[in-house]
């Protein structure tokens, strides 16, 4: 990311402020709850020409359900780096994350604005200060690039509220290529669909969502090329989320294979992975598959009670066993081993085969533990 941008950042108690100057062509994509940010719609109106020339974006205050002083406050904050920028205040995009419905601090903001600012630079210590400045109740800052002729570099931040259609996330992705933003905008709803849409923590879908392209075109690359780094550090950063999940131990993925349609297997992987009945179940390591399937029935997909499920567990990237658990709709009563493969597991994943047709899908998720419970009660305070 440091190779692509200037940026930097400041993370002070739960507040923090960053910024990057990224002139180039962008693409946004953004939260589908009905009650957006301030933050989302002020940018979501400076993109609309397909150009920006910096990002300024602040962590611990979402912005959200704030009325007409919320989006003067977003404004305000666009302002403040398309002064610096000597640019138009629609040149800048604005981002916001933390506790809804309170007012921007907009004397701390400012207060802290010029020494950001003065600090920018484009190497990797920046670069960790920019996406520490933007964590929430992320345990670990997120990062994730793609290198060939061309670069494709990503920062997200995510642990909670985190559901399909845009799961707080924010993701800013940033390239030398050179697109239209256009094309920009089509690649990169595509690779939402394959990566940020696929994932889960806790069902609950954020005001603030919001996934930034930026293309700085200085360099020709085919859209094929492009699009398959792009899908790449999406899913990447996706699957960083769903591990840093709040409180979470374990990562889930859930794969669906042969259903109907890939988007029905889409549907039906994102209904297992999102149930808190299979993510507790994990948490447990109680491979207690009927939760599995109570999830894949509801989920209004077409299903084949003759399916097939296995259980896979990982342990650092390495594979630690693999369990069949369902054959042809029947048990097979190996759950015992399957207990032992989830305790020594910290990756799990379930592949249920439909063998309906030629769809296939993915979801990715974390279980569901008394730290989340904690996490979420103590937010506030």
């Amino acid at each position: 990311m440091h190779e692509l941008v200037k940026c930097n950042g400041i993370k002070e108690g739960k507040n923090g402020l960053g910024i990057v100057v990224c002139e180039g062509n962008v693409a946004g994509v953004f939260t589908q709850n009905r009650f957006k940010s301030p933050s989302v719609v002020v940018t979501e109106e400076h993109i609309k020409n397909g150009f920006i020339e910096g990002i300024i974006a602040n962590s611990g205050n979402a912005n959200a359900f704030t009325g007409r002083q919320g989006y003067e406050n977003a404004k305000r904050m666009c302002q403040l780096l398309a002064e610096k920028l000597k640019t138009d205040v629609e040149n800048i995009a604005v981002a916001s994350t933390g506790v809804i419905g309170i007012q921007l601090d907009m004397e701390w903001i400012e207060s802290r604005f010029e020494k950001v600012y003065a600090g920018l630079d484009n190497t990797e210590e920046k670069a960790m200060a920019f996406a520490k400045s933007i964590m929430t109740t992320d345990r670990f800052p997120k990062f994730a690039k793609y290198e060939e002729e061309f670069k494709i570099a990503g920062v997200c931040k995510g642990a909670g509220m985190i559901h399909p259609n845009m799961a707080t996330m924010l993701a800013f992705v940033f390239t030398d290529a050179r697109f239209e933003a256009v094309e920009l905008k089509e690649m990169l709803k595509n690779a939402v669909k394959y990566s940020f849409n696929t994932i889960s923590v806790d069902g609950d879908t954020s005001t603030n969502d919001m996934v930034l392209l930026v293309a700085k075109g200085e360099c020709e690359v085919s859209r094929d090329r492009f699009l398959k780094g792009l899908k790449e550090v999406c899913l990447n950063l996706a699957k960083q989320i769903a591990r840093d999940g709040e409180g979470a131990t374990k990562l889930i993925k859930v794969t669906v294979i042969n259903a109907k349609s890939e988007e029905e297997a889409f549907k039906g992987a994102r209904a297992v992975v999102s149930s808190n009945l299979v993510k507790t179940a994990v948490f447990g390591c109680d491979p207690n598959w009927g939760r599995i399937i109570a999830s894949l029935g509801y989920s209004e997909i077409e299903v084949n009670e003759e399916l097939d499920l296995k259980l896979l567990g990982y342990k650092d990237g390495c594979k630690v066993g693999e369990v069949e658990l369902v054959r042809n709709g029947v048990g097979l009563g190996n759950e015992g081993v399957a207990r032992e493969v989830m305790k020594e597991s910290d990756e799990i994943e379930f592949v249920i085969d439909l063998k309906l047709g030629n769809g296939n899908g993915y979801a990715y998720g974390c279980d569901l533990t008394y730290d989340y419970v904690r996490i979420n009660s103590e937010y506030t305070t």
